[in-house]
Order: structure tokens, then C-alpha cells, then sequence
């Protein structure tokens, strides 16, 4: 039987192939556009709360939108945001990366003009064999789940998404084809894996969501969300080394403003002391501002 990731390269393969020998569409001005993101939720940071998974949904203050505006592209061809709420790397239901990658050339994404393109993924992703969990599925069945815990055992239990299946090379796996594709059609572009912000420190077992500013929920077994993070994080930073394109440490520039922290970047349930009514466990403006001010430092200028 062919496995998804395989029928995945599959897929790309064969639209790789239809592609080729074409004209690339047009951008700007033939060649292309200067900024390019692709993501989940984590970059698009848009919702609606009936919003369902096959709905592609971007904010106004998210990163990929405040990059644009300080390096000068946004509202024009040179700036395309092909993101989703919602997507992964790999989706049977909704929007992932290979649909974003297809979407962002037929709007005139890549070529030789092409400056950068960020990627931000994996979070969303199913990374085990058994269970078919994700994060988002895995929040009330274990994160919430007081009764049982989110303990690192809560993985073989199918509580939450397999983290033991999180790795470097498997990563670099998943994102390989669409890497490959973009150095065919953006060859002068840096590619830039974006990760993910801090949301609760590393090696710690507890883990918190802040409500109404007032209060947390506090799972105090919550080591395998954890392991979770930290697995996501070291694998794409193995797997950007692995295919040779750049790392930005989101963790390392939100550092000390988690959830649950004094000064948190991301946002809680209607927490005042971030966005009151944004995507909760998502960055607030203001951490999307770090995260576009850096990315705008190291390739923007």
C-alpha cells in the first residue's frame, strides 16, 4: 500500500511535471515577486470561529502583512501571501503546503526577481501512524484533559500527535519536493524555514493558557505537549541544514513571552494583555511585530 507521504511526492511530482515546460505566470512584471510566504495559522493568523478547515483565512496584523509593509511590497504584485489557517504540510481536508506552493505560481510568485520565500509549517501536521492525531485535535482529549494529563506517555495513547515520529530527516522529507521546486522557479530567492514562537519554556511539565487576563487554566501534566514543541523545533532546524536553506529561531526572539508569561507575545482567552479577541495560543500584533522586524533585519533590506 502507498503511504501519504508518498503519494504526496507523488502528487508533486506530477504537477512538477505539468509545470516545467510552461511559461512561469505572470508576476509583477514576468519574473516574479519579491516577498513570497507560505504557512499555517501560525503565519496567516486569521479566524472566524465557523471557520472550517477547507476556509483559507488571513489577519491584518499578522507577520507575513507587517513584513510587506516594511519592506515596501505590500498591496503590490511584489508582495504574495499564500498562507491558511488551518493548513499543513500534508492535509487530506484542507489547505497544504504543495496547494500554497501551486497557488503562490499561478499568482506570479516565483521567478528569478524573487527576493525570499519563508515557510512556516508543521505544527498542524499528523505525525504518526496509528492514531492520526494532530495538535488541534489533541487539545481536549489531552491538553484539557485534567483527568488524564498530557504526559509524554499521552503520545502512545493517542491523546495527542505521535512526537516520537518527529524528526529532522522526517521533516526535510515532507518540505523536500516543494524546496526543490522553488529553487527551480525562484533560483536567486533565500528560502527561510520560519519557526515557531516560544509558548511555554522548554523542559518544563506544566503548561497554561491565561483567561481574561485574570486567571489560568494550568494542565500540570503537560510534558508531552512540551516534548512536542521541542521536537518540532530542533527538526526544522535539522531539516533546514539538511537541504541547505536558512533557519530564523522564533524561539530564541520570543523568549520570556509565552502563554503564561509576565509579558505574553501570544494571545490567551480575551487576555487583555495581549490581543483580547485574537486566535488564542497565536502571536499577538505585537509578537508578530518582533517576527517581521527580524526577518525585515536579516533579508528585507
Amino acid at each position: 500500500m502507498i503511504g501519504r507521504a508518498a503519494r504526496w511526492a507523488g502528487a508533486l511530482a506530477l504537477a512538477v511535471a505539468a509545470l516545467v515546460p510552461s511559461a512561469p505566470a505572470a508576476g509583477a512584471d514576468g519574473d516574479g515577486s519579491a516577498l513570497v510566504v507560505l504557512g499555517d495559522s501560525f503565519a496567516a493568523n486569521g479566524f472566524r470561529w465557523e471557520a472550517d478547515a477547507k476556509e483559507c483565512l488571513r489577519g491584518e496584523t499578522s507577520w507575513p502583512n507587517q513584513l510587506s509593509r516594511l519592506t515596501g511590497t505590500a498591496n503590490t504584485p511584489d508582495f504574495v501571501d499564500r498562507s491558511c489557517s488551518g493548513a499543513a504540510i500534508e492535509s487530506d481536508r484542507g489547505y497544504s503546503l504543495v496547494r500554497e506552493t501551486l497557488d503562490a505560481d499561478r499568482a506570479g510568485g516565483f521567478g528569478p526577481r524573487t527576493r525570499m520565500v519563508a515557510i512556516q509549517f508543521g505544527l498542524n501536521d499528523d505525525w504518526g501512524v496509528e492514531h492520526r492525531a494532530t495538535l488541534w485535535t489533541s487539545l481536549i482529549p489531552c491538553v484539557f484533559n485534567l483527568a488524564d494529563g498530557c504526559d509524554r506517555d499521552a503520545a502512545a495513547a493517542g491523546r495527542i500527535t505521535d512526537f516520537r515520529a518527529v524528526t529532522g530527516p522526517a521533516y526535510a522529507a515532507r518540505i523536500g519536493d516543494v524546496v526543490r521546486y522553488l529553487r527551480y522557479y525562484a533560483p536567486n530567492a533565500r528560502i527561510v524555514l520560519v519557526g515557531y514562537p516560544e509558548l511555554f519554556p522548554s523542559g518544563q511539565d506544566s503548561v497554561c493558557l491565561n483567561i481574561l487576563g485574570a486567571g489560568a487554566f494550568v494542565q500540570p501534566r503537560g510534558g508531552g505537549l512540551i516534548e512536542y514543541l521541542d521536537r518540532i523545533d530542533a527538526a526544522q532546524r535539522a531539516a533546514a541544514a539538511q537541504l541547505g536553506i536558512d533557519f530564523l529561531d522564533t524561539r530564541a526572539l520570543t523568549a520570556g513571552h509565552g502563554l503564561c508569561s509576565a509579558a505574553p507575545w501570544l494571545n490567551g482567552v480575551l487576555d487583555p494583555r495581549a490581543d483580547p479577541v485574537g486566535l488564542p495560543f497565536h502571536p499577538s500584533a505585537h509578537g508578530d511585530a518582533v517576527l517581521a522586524a527580524a526577518l525585515h533585519e536579516r533579508y528585507g533590506r
